[in-house]
């Protein structure tokens, strides 16, 4: 899920804005192809040996990248311990998605999880104390109203798993949280490629805990060619996917392009429609549009506080691989 949760905020020319559009569509209409070939690949691995296929390849491909334009100088192992924890909470976050999507439509789970601004927006207002007014905290109540009506159905058929995309929103909105406090030290590709480092060892430890008590969604298997191909699509089209949106963001302002990431439900809805003949039923269309509209809202909404604060001079950039 790294490439939904990618945010740099930097000044940008307005001739980079229709450029900034482009890669952010572009971006969301590949985004879920990370999303139909953990599904596909659920049918013979388990969630956890999805996820560390994802890392590895995702390093794969983002390796010439980080030797082409040096980003690996800016690694800085003072700073491990929180690239590590960094790399744990976006592997529960993955882990608990793919589990979600072994069972669920990969619209309905995709829809779920876009109450992460919802919930980046409460935690920073307790972490970081950023002021958040009556508006957009009811905008967040009435997201979390339509993920409740998207999950009902699902909940009724499938149980608790229904829930694992709030656990992986919660995750990825922590996430982030944690990547604001780092962008301004490190290159963001150095982190992005140092998240997929440590990301792979914690998968590792997972796989034999899962090897040694049994627990089906932890297990290690060995792959057939088809699997192998299905988890490497995995990887390429998160690291594609993240690259593009990353790019994105530096040529546009985000609050222009941000709300964009709400096409990645669109693109979703037509892969699982075309690839696993899912559709959602009106109601859960009618959850979708509650989502989207509270979290264009909370755009709008950080994009008027954010046009009232008086210029310092200088830009903040934040990624959120």
């Amino acid at each position: 899920m790294n490439a939904r949760a990618a945010r740099i905020e930097a000044a940008s020319p307005a001739s980079g804005i229709p450029a900034g559009l482009g890669l952010m569509i572009l971006a969301m209409l590949l985004a879920p192809l990370i999303d139909v070939f953990s599904k596909l690949a659920t049918t013979t691995a388990s969630p956890t040996l999805i996820t560390a296929a994802r890392f590895f390849f995702q390093a794969v491909c983002m390796l010439p990248i980080i030797v082409w334009n040096g980003s690996w100088r800016s690694f800085s192992w003072r700073l491990s311990f929180y690239h590590a924890v960094r790399a744990a909470v976006i592997t529960v976050s993955m882990v608990c998605f793919v589990a979600t999507l072994a069972v669920m439509e990969v619209a309905d789970a995709v829809a779920i999880f876009f109450v992460e601004p919802i919930i980046l927006t409460i935690l920073s207002g307790f972490f970081l104390k950023e002021t958040i007014g009556w508006r957009r905290y009811t905008a967040c109540g009435v997201g979390f109203l339509g993920a409740m009506i998207v999950i009902r159905p699902s909940f009724q058929d499938i149980g608790l798993v229904a829930l694992l995309p709030v656990v992986t929103a919660f995750c990825i909105a922590i996430f982030a949280l944690m990547t604001r406090a780092l962008a301004h030290r490190e290159d963001p590709w150095s982190m992005q490629f140092q998240m997929s480092l440590w990301g792979m060892p914690i998968c590792v430890v997972l796989l034999t805990i899962g090897q040694w008590q049994g627990v089906g969604f932890l297990q290690p298997s060995l792959p057939d060619l088809t699997t192998t191909t299905w988890m490497a699509g995995v990887g390429v089209f998160a690291a594609l996917s993240g690259i593009l949106a990353v790019y994105a963001y530096r040529a546009a302002p985000a609050s222009v392009i941000a709300p964009l990431q709400y096409f990645e439900i669109v693109s979703a809805t037509l892969f699982g429609w075309l690839v696993f003949d899912d559709f959602p039923d009106p109601v859960k269309w009618l959850g979708i549009g509650i989502i989207i509209g509270s979290g264009l809202f909370i755009i709008w909404r950080e994009r008027r506080a954010a046009s009232m604060k008086p210029v310092t001079g200088s830009a903040d950039t934040t990624l959120a691989p």
